[in-house]
């Protein structure tokens, strides 16, 4: 398919209808990133997606867009409740994996002299890799609980307190979950990975407060230049990737029988008035909720980490949940459309919300700031917390970016890596880093990915939220 695009201003591209595209596509990016779409698949996924039943308004990428599955990593998509569709490759396999991150009351002078023993710390006692097995293991009844209540879950079981709920998207609980739905190969890989980390760009990074954009803000988020935070990124891991495997089965063979048009087979939906879109979703919350105990448990178990490593009390340490925000996952929304209000089904693979000061699914205490919004960036420059703008609401379904997005594949980035010590080379930047996986530094060098501040800008400028801080890395855990 040849792709058009049309720049619109400095921030937003179009590409307008054509072929059987129902709507629109509309990419946020800017001059310099636009150039690197041009070298996968991902703005013909754009244009693929918006030939789906039901599509609103447009077929979105964030500035972090590159292929995926079906749809774009950093793809937005809302569908009509009752003529759209609900597609899981417009979700993903990681269901809900997400970003998390804590303030403390450490500063950088405080853990510089023992930032190498913390990680090999870190590294110990939180388990990471490809099918590891955590400090938690459960029978299928408590698969069945954490799959219903999530995160709370996890408090009642004594991994944090039952404040951190207050500062978890949708309390760390996603309703409609139905276990009774699940295939006993999901349940099977439940039943020992929770508290893990996972592989690949899943991580666990020690950080300080490099820059401050709005004092204001950043004060009611409780974060100051020099201050230490920790920032963990995970999912659901093989449970959640269990689920999108089984239902993109069932609905592949679906839309063979019933010999669906649709672009591109990783495209398989169901209506979501259907049985299979029901119960997919009901699915897809038992992965949600996984996936937010999951994090759960991860934080304690740095607080656990970081108290016996440094020596220090609870009290001293003073580790807060500042926000926990998915990405990779499938929601119920109102949303203002032409003047009206229509319910939707927002997808967003590889994005996360980003909701405005006043928005009613705040919790109280960001009413006044707006939603925290946590843009990870690669492992060897900086990460980001925004607050969410109302620009969201009117230009992408109240959704941002979820990262700095990749710029190679892993395949080309062991390749450019080769005969380097990537390990070496962030080590001399400040930056101690851990790794399972042999090939995993290579795979996710800084490289790898595309410049997060240029990413980061455009979100800012687009008036899709708003700079607060920026993260530096000290240390890094991955699988």
């Amino acid at each position: 398919m040849k792709i058009e695009l049309k720049e619109i201003d400095r921030n937003r591209w179009m590409i307008p209808r054509s072929g059987n595209m129902r709507v629109p596509g509309m990419i946020f990016s800017n001059t310099h990133l636009i150039k690197d779409l041009l070298k996968d698949q991902s703005l013909v996924q754009v244009a693929n997606v918006a030939c789906l039943p039901g599509i609103v308004k447009y077929s979105l990428a964030m500035p972090d867009i590159h292929q995926g599955y079906g749809f774009p990593i950093g793809g937005v998509a809302a569908f009509d409740a009752e003529e759209g569709i609900v597609s899981p490759g417009g979700v993903g396999y990681d269901i809900n994996c997400g970003c998390r991150l804590m303030t403390t009351s450490l500063n950088l002078d405080r853990i510089k002299p023992h930032i190498k023993e913390l990680v090999s710390a870190l590294f110990k006692n939180i388990p990471s890799g490809v099918g590891t097995q955590g400090r938690v293991h459960l029978s299928k009844k408590d698969v069945t609980d954490v799959s219903v209540q999530g995160a709370a879950w996890a408090v009642k079981q004594g991994f944090g307190r039952i404040d951190d709920l207050e500062k978890t998207e949708d309390h760390g609980i996603f309703k409609g979950a139905d276990p009774s739905i699940l295939s006993e190969r999901a349940f099977k890989r439940g039943l020992d990975q929770l508290g893990t980390l996972g592989s690949g760009n899943h991580f666990l990074e020690v950080q300080v407060v490099d820059r401050v954009y709005n004092d204001k803000v950043a004060g009611h988020f409780n974060l100051h230049e020099g201050q230490v935070t920790v920032f963990i990124h995970s999912g659901s891991r093989g449970f959640g990737h269990q689920i999108c495997d089984d239902f993109l089965k069932e609905m592949g063979r679906e839309a063979h029988t019933k010999n669906l048009q649709i672009p591109d087979r990783q495209l398989a939906y169901a209506p979501l008035d259907s049985d299979p879109g029901r119960r997919y979703l009901s699915a897809m919350a038992c992965a949600a909720n996984y996936a937010w105990a999951n994090r759960q448990i991860l934080m304690h178990l740095a607080l656990e980490t970081f108290l016996s490593t440094l020596s220090i009390s609870p009290r001293d340490m003073g580790m807060s949940l500042l926000y926990d925000v998915c990405h990779n996952i499938a929601k119920m929304e109102i949303h203002n459309i032409e003047g009206r209000e229509r319910s939707l089904c927002v997808h967003r693979k590889g994005a996360t919300r980003s909701l405005p000061p006043g928005h009613p699914l705040l919790p109280d205490v960001f009413q006044k700031t707006g939603q925290p919004v946590l843009i990870p960036g690669d492992m060897g420059t900086y990460s980001y917390v925004l607050a969410g703008a109302q620009g969201a609401m009117e230009l992408s379904f109240g959704s941002s970016c979820h990262g700095a997005g990749r710029l190679l594949s892993r395949s080309m980035a062991v390749k450019t890596a080769k005969g380097r010590s990537i390990y070496r080379e962030l080590e001399d930047k400040g930056i101690f880093v851990q790794s399972r996986g042999r090939e995993t530094l290579k795979e996710e060098m800084p490289e790898a990915y595309k410049d997060v501040s240029q990413v980061v800008d455009v979100v800012h400028e687009a008036g899709l939220a708003a700079k607060v801080a920026r993260l530096r890395p000290l240390g890094v855990i991955k699988g």
